[in-house]
């Protein structure tokens, strides 16, 4: 065999058998990425539902007074701690809108805003002087008094229900 046809076979041969290498890794890889399974973000959006659903009850106005009340406080100081409370929670939970419908993370930022209006709206009020006590008293008597006006557990419910969505 004269040396170009020895090359030539050679070189065919190196060929084949890189082709058959690079076929059965490719081959492999597919095997391996299919028992890894790809991406799944179901447990990612079922942990995002139940974050949401722990935003939901600590912003809820009866949870959020007794979370945060403080003795010897007046009005406005009260109101304003009520209301950056609301929103570190918001702010602490926002990335969970990635993992949810635009439906459920709508509802908890109409909860949110709800509850910074109700508490605005109530401590603008109060007279000159009131404590922090009285806000605090009348917030709850206006959840108790409009039941239907709070949108707390609708809220639970939408999220209560998609989480059960995802389970299925």
């Amino acid at each position: 065999m004269d040396p170009n046809t020895l090359a030539l076979v050679i070189a065919v041969f190196a060929i084949l058998i890189s082709g058959i290498s690079l076929i059965l890794v490719n081959q492999k890889l597919k095997r391996t990425t299919k028992e890894i399974s790809p991406f799944d973000t179901k447990p990612l959006q079922l942990q995002a539902y139940e974050r949401l659903v722990m935003l939901t009850e600590r912003i809820a106005l009866p949870n959020l007074v007794s979370r945060v009340s403080k003795s010897g406080m007046g009005a406005k100081d009260m109101q304003l701690l009520l209301l950056e409370s609301v929103k570190q929670e918001y702010e602490y939970n926002a990335t969970q809108q990635i993992y949810v419908s635009p439906v459920a993370w709508e509802a908890v930022h109409n909860l949110k805003e709800q509850n910074l209006l109700i508490i605005n709206k109530v401590a603008s009020t109060l007279p000159e002087g009131a404590t922090g006590l009285e806000l605090n008293k009348r917030l709850l008597e206006f959840v108790l008094n409009n039941p239907k006006g709070t949108l707390h557990s609708i809220v639970l419910e939408a999220l209560n229900y998609e989480a059960k969505k995802l389970m299925r």
